[in-house]
């Protein structure tokens, strides 16, 4: 068994599929009508044939309540893991991205979290 797909739920997927692919640079995989909403997929274009991430909308309260508590909280949705931090920190300031929490050493690994525009905070993570 193997995680084929991870969600993370966000407020406006057209938004969301700019801000992952243009800033952060996943490639869109999947982008499938399904009703009033799609299955947007994207990938890691080191490895396209990996784990995709889902941009699934939050129209559900249970979704929407969740995201809102959690970003409350400080607590990021998910992780990336990046070869560099402090390149890929800076590069991100560069495109604009807010970090609320800068390149801090935890131990063996390096953390930074920032705001996807999306509703979430996301971690990047250097082992």
């Amino acid at each position: 068994m193997k995680i084929i797909v991870t969600s993370l739920f966000v407020q406006d997927q057209d938004k969301a599929l700019k801000f992952y692919s243009e800033t952060l640079g996943f490639v869109k995989k999947e982008d499938v009508p399904m009703g009033k909403f799609r299955w947007i997929t994207l990938v890691s274009p080191d490895d396209q044939d990996g784990t995709e991430l889902l941009l699934e909308p939050n129209e559900h309260p249970a979704a929407k309540e969740y995201q809102k508590k959690i970003v409350a909280e400080g607590i990021p949705a998910t992780m990336f893991g990046v070869a560099d931090i402090h390149k890929e920190y800076k590069q991100l300031l560069e495109n604009g991205v807010k970090f609320t929490m800068e390149p801090t050493k935890m131990g063996e690994f390096t953390i930074a979290v920032f705001d996807d525009t999306c509703g979430n905070l996301i971690q990047i993570i250097q082992k």
